[in-house]
């Protein structure tokens, strides 16, 4: 019995022999798909900047633009269409090339029609998966205000969930992690999901100000406790009934850090000055990047505020932690500074993708977001490649394939399991360019066994 193919799923048959483009039209509209046909690739490519397809099948050889043209273009207007190609002069160069360049799968002539419509199928559910996965990306973005929080390795997808189960509490929330892992964004996206979200969110930075500054920036001042002083609210009483997020709290000096305590503890503001306290309501958030328990036990923290602030604790890893996230941080800024500086870069070579995933980033996100604009803003070709890296990843060492290293065994080591099998999965899809067959068999699992774990692990 024929199986139905997924509804809705368009496929663009191009072939400039008409009799051929029959064949082929009328065994995938017997499995149900809606399918349309191109007599050339110049038709092709009209079509597919008219109309959306989630599949072109199209011919290797043909006499004006030929199927390697037609993929080029297919892909370049829409990144998530799979093209699959046809030819009946196959060679294993030419598969091998066209499996470089994007294509889904290369049947030879004459087609089984069985092979076709399955391998059809599995092209209408990958492209259909991929774009289901964007949109939940987007509505988690709109519903939980995780906005710019990109990655979906195992440690991200559990500091996530924690969010998310927090966010809406009122419970305080110490986020710690190096510099440049995104604390503040982690901050913002609790707030966003509260009950305070349409009040104020102040953030401020401890280290910046000299301890009467800082107590004069929390608290407030009253006009006449110094020259030129007047009366002033401070951020608690600016951030009443919202979210005051206080980074690198282990840098607050200890006199400060009593003052805190006493509003944690009764919620009341006292100003600079002032002998009457002022009651707030206000949600207070903090992150540090240093050790806070080293700190309460060399006398430099108030271990009393510490048990206040750190009810939850939230740790961001850092980014050589998480390697696998990197690809979608470096699409995901690709697309951001694109925007920002009215750039078109379209893609990043391989061998700037090795450099990115084997550096170990010191300052975590904030420094890839940094070099990923450096090198839009500098690039003039629309390739993001060595040529454009800043100086300090224009020499990192790559294994000569261009593929990124794995880690030896005793990196693993402490790792949960679930990540070391995502880990080895995405490097073996990797190394096989994609090709899920080849990938299954150098892992010793089936090819059903290996998809549904590359849905579990989200790595499409």
């Amino acid at each position: 019995m024929t199986q139905l193919a997924s509804p809705g799923a368009h496929v663009l048959v191009v072939d400039n022999d008409p009799a051929h483009a029959e064949v082929v039209q009328e065994a995938l509209q017997r499995a149900g798909f809606a399918t349309t046909v191109a007599h050339s690739g110049k038709e092709a490519v009209a079509l597919l900047q008219r109309r959306h397809f989630d599949v072109v099948i199209t011919d290797l050889v043909m006499s004006d633009l030929d199927g390697m043209e037609v993929l080029k273009k297919a892909k370049e207007l829409d990144p998530d269409v799979e093209v699959i190609l046809v030819t009946g002069h196959g060679t294993v160069e030419s598969a091998v090339k066209a499996m470089q360049q994007g294509a889904f799968n290369y049947l030879l002539k004459p087609l089984d029609v069985k092979q076709l419509r399955a391998i059809t199928q599995k092209a209408v559910e990958n492209v259909h998966l991929r774009r289901t996965n964007v949109e939940l990306a987007k509505q988690l973005d709109e519903r939980f205000g995780f906005e710019g929080i990109v990655g979906t390795s195992p440690r991200m997808r559990r500091v996530l969930e924690l969010v998310r189960r927090i966010a809406p509490t009122d419970v305080r929330v110490l986020i710690t992690g190096e510099t440049g892992t995104g604390k503040e964004l982690i901050a913002r996206a609790i707030h966003q999901n509260s009950r305070r979200k349409n009040k104020p969110f102040l953030a401020l930075n401890c280290a910046s100000f000299m301890e009467n500054i800082l107590d004069v920036e929390l608290f407030g001042s009253v006009a006449g406790i110094y020259t030129d002083a007047r009366d002033r609210p401070g951020k608690f009483e600016y951030a009443n009934g919202g979210t005051l997020f206080l980074d690198e709290i282990g840098d607050m000096p200890l006199p400060t850090q009593s003052k805190l305590l006493r509003v944690l503890e009764t919620g009341e503001v006292m100003r600079v000055g002032a002998n009457e306290p002022t009651r707030v309501d206000v949600r207070v958030l903090t992150a540090t990047n240093q050790n806070l328990r080293e700190l309460v036990a060399q006398g430099k923290f108030r271990q009393d505020l510490y048990h206040r602030i750190a009810v939850v604790e939230v740790h961001l890893p850092p980014l050589r932690e998480r390697r696998e996230d990197i690809p979608l941080l470096v699409d995901h800024f690709l697309k951001m500074f694109n925007r920002r500086h009215k750039k078109s870069v379209k893609k990043v070579s391989p061998a700037v993708r090795a450099r990115l995933i084997h550096f170990d980033w010191p300052g975590n996100v904030r420094q890839l977001a940094n070099v990923i604009e450096s090198m839009v803003v500098v690039d003039t070709d629309g390739v993001l490649d060595v040529d454009d890296l800043p100086p300090e990843l224009a020499d990192a060492a790559v294994e000569p394939d261009g593929h990124s290293p794995v880690d030896s065994l005793s990196a693993l080591v402490g790792k949960p399991l679930e990540e070391i099998e995502r880990l080895f999965i995405a490097e073996t899809l990797k190394y096989t360019g994609g090709n899920r067959e080849e990938a299954a068999r150098l892992l010793g699992i089936g090819e059903r066994t290996l998809y549904r774990k590359i849905n579990k692990y989200q790595l499409h």
